[in-house]
């Protein structure tokens, strides 16, 4: 069995394949299984698990390898996870989310933002301005908003990710 000790590494993992998918992943032998020995093991959907674990490959976290039933012509695909590659799928994650976090912190700084009163939504100025300041879903006024709350929030995220990436 795989355990998933660190909650970091839990929360990842959950974030990436959903709680069924965590107790898929927590249910793994060392050795190589199938996708049907894991969906009974656990009484987790065949289609949940294949899922998972394709997931789980896509970010290099799984590696099957298949075998052909000399009698049927089936293939049998074997399962194995890789928790070497734990840590580099998350600063895969960390980064892909900073370049995010850093095209969302030029819009917010290269944009002058205008909001309806009743908090229906928020326009850039363009907008505000062709519709006259007008909301055009409720007719309410549009008012200067100050984003400097947003701006300063995202700065943050972007800093604790990129320390985090530094340990």
């Amino acid at each position: 069995m795989v355990a998933i000790d660190e909650l970091i590494h839990r929360a990842y993992l959950c974030k990436l394949v959903g709680e069924d998918g965590l107790m898929i992943v927590e249910s793994m032998p060392e050795e190589e299984v199938t996708d049907e020995f894991l969906a009974e093991k656990t009484a987790i959907s065949l289609n949940t698990v294949r899922r998972t674990l394709y997931l789980l490959y896509e970010h290099r976290l799984a590696i099957y390898r298949r075998k052909r039933d000399p009698d049927s012509g089936w293939l049998t695909y074997l399962w194995k996870l890789c928790p070497e590659n734990l840590e580099k799928a998350m600063e895969a994650e960390a980064r892909r989310l900073i370049s995010k976090l850093d095209e969302r912190l030029a819009y917010e700084k290269n944009n002058i933002f205008y909001a309806c009163v009743a908090g229906c939504a928020r326009f850039v100025f363009e907008e505000a301005s062709e519709a006259n300041f007008v909301c055009p879903f409720c007719e309410g006024s549009l008012e200067f908003l100050d984003n400097g709350k947003i701006v300063e929030c995202i700065e943050q995220k972007m800093t604790g990710l990129e320390s985090a990436l530094q340990h």
